[in-house]
């Protein structure tokens, strides 16, 4: 006998059924204007474990014979005080002794919900897990369209050090060759994947990607909630194609976890969204974030940061060089100053000796306290660099901390790059940590903080664990929950995430941090494409790109740099006070520009692309920012020929609208005005560019009642 039932919210549902000898599957998803079927059937979860492999031999996240054995066993739903609808259902597999719960939550009146599953060991044995799904499903089709496997593209992002967020599209039909396995009667065996290991979690791929089919009647987007291991695939499953996320897996990170009989395991969350086109599931992406990231949200009008390293003071800091920085930042109108690294460093090599976390005596002569109240009295807030995560070799914290207190294998401290690293499971770890934040915040008023991490462990800890990666989890778990720790403590505290730029730019981590820093590239004419593309993975507010102007830089070419920076969280470096006058105006009329058109709406703007998503050595590129009757946009013109560039700007939200259209950066007699014209019928800004190597603008767009075009 086939069951069913149906759970959601006003927007999106969720239609579940099962038979008294098959597990619950998802056969219909509706949300908004998109009617998603799926005819076949993939359990909810997907679980490997010693002693139970796949039903049939692949190496897929799916087909295990755990989750064909799941069987039905009841639901139930709740709603939170802050208006979370939850979900809860739950299976067993009888056989091999598990239970699954599996939950959705979804916040009221938005269409993406997250997902994680709880496995009990309902047997009387121990058993050890391999692989826990967060999500599973089909692709799906919508009415008239049929089922295929190959009928979609996909979406998904390639991240390097210095060279984040660039973003690729590929049919899934080039991704899914077509093997005729109907003639076998078994499922194509491969599948498309993208795995992260140790703690860089967007080291190399992005846990998030999209999926939008041919005929551009549905998107999905998905991502997994981890700030470590995880690995997402999609695949061809004969019917239809398939999609699966998960954290950390014993094939590809070493993870195990063995379940007494009584025992628990919660896998990471994913996040999964349901629309009729790549914007609407992408805003909805964006009111989840801001949803369920509480720290960002307190970044009602996020402050101009001026931070010392970037092509500037690079490590190495003293009074003489900051004093001179602190007084141009505030005449610029900055409201943070933050002191990087080297801070503490009195031996003039502080890499492997890191972890004290106290005042250099040498290179603050009147003490420390003379900077960090210079920075007080021109009315910022000062901000330190510090790796809470690591101890160097030389510190003399790696003496004073017990070795239970840091990543471990096989009986020895693991070491990269001259640290050891930290593991937050220990309370000894955690308790040092807070006493250096207690420290700096009550001698010196510290009110933000950049956390780096500049190292990454491998595959774990074996230490107390039962894997390398079952450390490794725990601990990024723990980490979390310590900096969940220390917001209560400090609510008004500032918290900025950076790990070699943004090598851990997924949700789990961005929730925890009021800024996000994207990439430490240092060469202006590249970043363009990272800071274009960040939104992808952050909310503007949170978005730290880096503008780094010089002295020795053309007018134009510092607005190129600030420009960068705009449409996000302001987020100065640079000698400015080595500039001329013109220059520093400048930098003064970006701060202004954005305390008064960006900083008062970034919080509640949707990005969006209207150049599409920027290809890393495209010309021209363009980010925007959507909210109430306006759009602000940002081009950037690369033209190493110095030729004039033509750029067109898609905005379809004012399709047959007349606009009032304004460059906000640069203005002045110094720039030579581009040309603009607004082609209203095709929803088309079509710009000119002049003849210069490297310019942008930040242009205004607002919708008016009058017809006809606009020009400037």
């Amino acid at each position: 006998m086939t069951h069913d039932f149906q759970w959601g919210n006003n927007r999106l549902s969720l239609f579940f059924h099962w038979d008294d000898d098959a597990p619950v599957s998802i056969g219909r998803i509706t949300s908004d204007d998109v009617d998603m079927r799926i005819d076949d059937n993939l359990p909810l979860v997907e679980i490997m474990a010693a002693g139970f492999g796949h039903w049939i031999a692949c190496e897929r996240l799916v087909s295990t014979s755990i989750g064909a054995g799941m069987r039905y066993v009841s639901h139930h739903s709740d709603k939170s005080e802050n208006g979370i609808n939850s979900l809860h259902v739950r299976m067993e597999n009888r056989t091999a002794g598990l239970q699954a719960d599996v939950t959705y939550q979804l916040p009221t009146n938005q269409t993406t919900f997250r997902t994680f599953v709880t496995v009990t060991n309902i047997g009387n044995r121990p058993i050890s897990l391999e692989s826990v799904t967060s999500w599973v499903s089909l692709f799906g089709s919508t009415p008239g369209a049929q089922q295929d496997a190959g009928s979609w593209k996909l979406l998904h992002g390639a991240f390097a050090w210095l060279g984040e967020n660039r973003w690729h599209s590929e049919k899934t039909e080039d991704l899914f060759p077509q093997l005729s396995q109907e003639l076998t009667g078994n499922n194509p065996r491969n599948e498309y994947k993208a795995i992260s290991t140790g703690t860089w979690s967007t080291g190399h791929q992005a846990p998030l990607a999209v999926l939008c089919n041919k005929s551009h009647t549905a998107t999905w987007i998905f991502q997994v909630e981890h700030n470590g291991a995880w690995r997402w695939e999609v695949g061809d499953y004969t019917v239809d194609g398939y999609m699966a996320l998960s954290g950390p897996t014993n094939e590809d990170h070493s993870w195990s976890k063995c379940l007494a009989p009584g025992q628990t395991f919660t896998s990471v969350p994913a996040s999964v969204t349901l629309a009729s086109s790549f914007q609407s599931a992408y805003d909805s992406l964006i009111a989840y974030r801001r949803t369920f990231g509480t720290h960002v949200a307190k970044d009602q009008y996020p402050l101009v940061v001026f931070n010392d390293y970037m092509n500037t003071i690079n490590g190495d800091p003293t009074t003489e060089k900051l004093l001179p920085l602190i007084d141009s930042a505030a005449e610029v109108g900055a409201q943070v100053f933050c002191i990087d690294c080297g801070w503490y460093d009195d031996s003039g090599d502080w890499w492997p000796s890191v972890g004290e976390w106290k005042p250099s005596t040498t290179r603050f002569p009147g003490g420390f306290a003379e900077v960090i109240d210079a920075i007080v009295s021109r009315g910022m807030v000062p901000g330190l660099w510090m790796e809470p995560e690591v101890v160097g070799v030389r510190s003399p914290i790696a003496a004073a901390l017990p070795n239970t207190a840091f990543f471990q294998r096989n009986g020895r401290r693991v070491v990269e790059q001259d640290r050891y690293l930290l593991d937050f499971r220990a309370d000894k770890a955690r308790e040092y940590m807070d006493s250096v934040v207690d420290r700096l915040i009550g001698e010196f008023g510290i009110g933000y903080f950049k956390f780096d991490y500049n190292v990454s462990p491998g595959a774990g800890t074996d230490n107390q664990a039962d894997s390398l990666g079952d450390g490794l989890l725990g601990h990024n778990r723990a980490y979390c929950g310590w900096l969940d720790a220390l917001h209560e403590r400090y609510p008004n505290l500032i918290l900025e995430n950076c790990s070699s730029g943004g090598m851990r730019e997924d949700f789990m981590q961005t929730s925890h941090f009021r800024v996000q820093s994207t990439s430490d590239q240092q060469d202006y004419r590249l970043y363009p494409p990272i800071a274009a593309s960040s939104p992808m993975m952050t909310v503007p507010e949170q978005t730290a790109n880096w503008a780094y102007p010089q002295a020795s830089m053309s007018l134009e070419e510092i607005a190129f740099n600030l420009n960068t920076s705009m449409l996000g969280r302001l987020f100065i470096s640079g000698f400015l006070n080595a500039m001329d006058e013109d220059q520093r105006n400048l930098i003064a009329q970006a701060v202004q520009t954005y305390k008064y058109h960006i900083q008062p709406i970034v919080s509640r703007a949707v990005p969006f692309w209207p150049m599409g998503l920027p290809g890393w050595t495209d010309k021209a590129l363009a980010l925007g920012l959507r909210y109430d009757q306006s759009a602000l946009v940002t081009v950037w013109a690369r033209n190493p020929a110095g030729e004039e560039s033509n750029v067109v700007l898609s905005l379809p939200d004012f399709a047959d609208s007349a606009v009032d259209i304004h460059t906000i950066f640069p203005t002045g007699e110094r720039f030579a005005p581009w040309k603009i014209l607004w082609d209203q019928n095709a929803a088309k800004l079509r710009l000119q560019a002049p003849e210069r190597r490297f310019t942008s603008r930040t242009i205004l767009v607002t919708r008016k009642e009058a017809q006809g075009q606009s020009r400037l």
